[in-house]
């Protein structure tokens, strides 16, 4: 095996000059910072056909959960949210598990159930009121949702305080900063993927899409034409493979949204029927799906040989999300990788072979949805009239009176009613 063919890197914690002196307080144990190096990987072929063959099968799984509906999709978003959590937490434990620090993975697990009820209780609140009107146990919860989330997160707190040990006061911190970040990074992007779901499947498809695009097509423009080193924290990215990657996820996103926005099941937002208990994609598309005849710029007019094109007003759209995940979303990466090399570690874990952690495949995925939701509050959506009737609907019925004889009297100031001859 030629020497190009092998990777070396170590399996555990090292710290660096720098970091003992911040953590002399908690030396890493000797049995992990003595750890050898181990050889991982073989020749760069091997691992391409290994890296390929799971992603056509996850890929294949995917599409597979896209048919099955929005709910199994946001099963799927919660599952990987609990395994992100699971694998970042178990770094922290690996690390310092050896200090017997009381209660840290419980207590990790409990606010990951906490902040779980505070979001999708909001969730529920939100789009499921019709739902929860008529169910008396349900409705004393959502009325009061945030109390009983502060009193589930207060009482993890208590019992964090009540835990801490003398001799690992400041070591016990460090890692309750770290469960809070951690589900920041996690539960708090999830969170956003599902709020852009709910705008419409196409909102959650394509920017998920065009990430995983992007990851596939850089890899093959870096894999046969990669030279110019891109960034020092991942030494195999390239140049060649980071604008190869932007030009194709563009493209890609395109053509893709193009192929989406025919089709009401993509397009149309996802509501909650409780009439038939399920979830329905089925509406009027608004402007955005809808064909429009746009000028082509007069200096592609030459190059293209058309004055008009017919396309999607989604489609333009599509062109900025393709750009972040091409442009900015790789950063996303970059933080994970500076934050592996900090603990000397190749992958958050070893789930999937050739690609590493379910981590090291939504590290760009979360930066995205960040991006997305505030794309769509910013320049998309506008006000919500079902939203709002259901909003209406929980009301008490003199609240409701009180609502209609307001709106009446507006619409009849502004013309659009006429004045009832009745007082």
């Amino acid at each position: 095996m030629t020497p190009h063919c092998h990777m070396f890197y170590l399996s555990w914690f090292q710290c660096s000059q720098e970091h003992r002196t911040a953590f002399n307080r908690y030396p890493l144990p000797a049995k992990i910072a003595t750890l050898p190096l181990r050889e991982v990987g073989d020749c760069p072929w091997k691992n391409w056909w290994i890296r390929g063959i799971l992603t056509l099968a996850m890929i294949s799984v995917f599409f597979l959960i896209i048919y099955l509906g929005s709910f199994m999709l946001m099963l799927l978003v919660l599952s990987i949210q609990v395994k992100c959590y699971h694998e970042i937490i178990t770094i922290g434990y690996r690390v310092y598990h050896s200090y017997d620090l009381p209660w840290f993975r419980s207590l990790s697990w409990y606010f990951l159930l906490c902040v779980n009820y505070f979001f999708y209780g909001e969730t529920v609140a939100d789009y499921f009121a019709t739902f929860v009107q008529r169910r008396e146990q349900l409705q004393f919860l959502i009325r009061y949702h945030r109390f009983i989330s502060f009193a589930l997160y207060l009482t993890g707190f208590c019992m964090f305080v009540l835990s801490l040990v003398k001799k690992h006061y400041r070591l016990q911190f460090y890692m309750f900063a770290w469960t809070h970040v951690t589900l920041l990074i996690t539960v708090t992007q999830s969170h956003l993927v599902i709020q852009n779901l709910f705008e419409g499947m196409i909102w959650f498809l394509v920017p998920i899409s065009s990430v995983i695009c992007n990851d596939i097509t850089a890899y093959i423009f870096g894999f046969f034409f990669g030279r110019t080193p891109l960034i020092k924290l991942s030494p195999k990215k390239t140049w060649e493979g980071f604008i190869g990657g932007f030009f194709s996820t563009v493209v890609f996103g395109f053509i893709f949204s193009y192929f989406l926005a025919q089709h009401q099941y993509f397009v149309c937002p996802v509501e909650y029927n409780s009439e038939t208990n399920r979830f329905v994609t089925e509406c009027e598309p608004s402007e955005l799906f809808q064909m429009k005849k746009y000028s082509v710029p007069p200096l592609l007019q030459a190059v293209l040989g058309w004055e008009t094109v017919n396309m999607y007003p989604f489609q333009m759209h599509s062109i900025a999300l393709s750009t972040f995940a091409s442009l900015i979303g790789p950063f996303g990466g970059f933080f994970a990788s500076g934050f592996k090399r900090a603990f000397k570690i190749k992958d958050f874990a070893d789930t999937i072979p050739g690609h590493g952690g379910i981590m090291d495949r939504f590290d760009c995925q979360y930066l995205m949805a960040t991006f997305v939701h505030v794309y769509i509050t910013s320049f998309i959506r506008g006000p919500n009239p079902s939203k709002l009737l259901k909003q209406l609907l929980i009301l008490q019925p003199e609240q409701q009176l009180s609502v209609y004889k307001t709106l009446k009297s507006h619409l009849v100031e502004k013309g659009i009613l006429q004045p009832s001859l009745r007082g």
